[in-house]
Parts: structure tokens; sequence; C-alpha cells
């Protein structure tokens, strides 16, 4: 028996989009009818065997006229997601999560419209992964975290348990946070970085033990 599959568009064509693409094609019952791009320069050619359709108005008329009704923004940028994010609310079209087939979720987690959870990942129990937040190749989130809003854990990263990353911020690859640590809104934490304790929001830091760091 042939399931049909949604058609759902991609927002963004760069290498973080090729990524997502994988996913989406191995998680079965999804079909990429279109990419979309706020760069006119890519407007009418094919991108990883996908064709770039247009920017928001192609957007537009895709959800108006073909039905289409969600999909998911590939933009890296943390900002970037949040204000595509808000412009498809606005318009009433929908966003979707995508997460590898290898990926480990624990019981009573959840993970919100526009999540993208990466090949190797392992979210453990409890955890509440916020809308539009990666959690990039190979991280571990363990039990009762809380990641909020456009967050990205990069490559590699391990969040011990009860740990809380607020909306925008930037966890760098191969970060480690130890257990029941706060992590403030549109926080940079350094790749490499081994943080033992709280950040405030806005905070720039880096190092291991991570210390603050100039702009």
């Amino acid at each position: 028996m042939v399931t049909e599959q949604k058609n759902i568009f991609i927002y963004g064509a760069s290498g973080h989009a090729k990524v997502v693409m994988d996913i989406i094609e191995r998680q079965g019952g999804l079909r990429i009818a279109a990419v979309i791009d706020d760069n006119p320069t890519l407007h009418g050619q094919s991108f990883f065997g996908y064709p770039v359709r247009g920017g928001r108005e192609s957007l537009l008329q895709l959800h108006l006229q073909e039905g289409i009704e969600a999909g998911i923004i590939a933009i890296g940028n943390n900002h970037a997601r949040t204000v595509i994010a808000a412009w498809l609310a606005q318009n009433g079209i929908k966003r979707i999560a995508a997460i590898h087939p290898s990926a480990q979720i624990g019981r009573e987690t959840q993970i919100g419209a526009g999540s993208v959870v990466m090949a190797g990942v392992v979210i453990n129990s409890s955890t509440m992964i916020g809308a539009d937040v990666i959690i990039n190749t190979g991280a571990t989130v363990d039990h009762d975290c809380a990641i909020g809003d456009s967050a990205h854990i990069a490559p590699g990263c391990h969040l011990c348990g009860n740990v809380t990353v607020g909306d925008g911020s930037f966890i760098g690859a191969g970060s480690t946070v130890i257990p029941g640590i706060r992590i403030g809104a549109n926080v940079l934490v350094g790749a490499g970085s081994t943080v033992l304790s709280d950040i405030p929001s806005g905070a720039r830091v880096a190092g291991s033990p991570c210390r603050e760091i100039n702009s």
C-alpha cells in the first residue's frame, strides 16, 4: 500500500538546508515540493536536486494556490529563524519538526514546531525543546532540560540534566554544560567550552572553564 506524501517547503538554500533535506527524505511521509530563499540570484535554480521557487511572495503563492500548508526553516542563524517564523505565523503557514531516524528521543519529551534534531542526537526523558531549535549532529541533551525557541545546540555538545538554555542562544560545538546550569537568552558559548556556572542573558563566553569574552 502506497501512502500519499505531504508536500512541504524548505526555507533556505545553504549547507544547513542540505542536512535538513536529508532528514526529511529519511523521515518518510513528506515530499519537498519547493525551496524558498530570499536571495534573488538563486531563484529558478536547482538546489540539491530541488527547485528554488523564489522568495516570500512565491511562498505565499504556493500556500494559497497549490495548497502547501507547512514547511521548515533551514537556516542556521538564530535571529533569521526567529524573524521568518514570525512572518510564517502571521500568514497562517505552519512549521514542521524534522527528526533524523537515528536520533534517540526519551519519554515525555516535547519538540516544538520548526525544530530540527539531527543524526546521532540523544534527548533524554522529560526534556522540553522549543520552536525552531537546532539540536545538531551528535549532541546530547539529558533529562529535564529546557531549550528555548530558536536556540542552537551545535554538533557534539553535551548538556547534562536540568540545564536551561534561553531563547536564541548558541552553544558552540563540543561544549559541555554541567547539571542544573541556567543559560540566559541570546547567549553565545564558544566552541569547546565547559560551562560550570550560570550565564546571564546576552553574555559571550568561551574557555574551559568558560569566562566572559569581549565582543
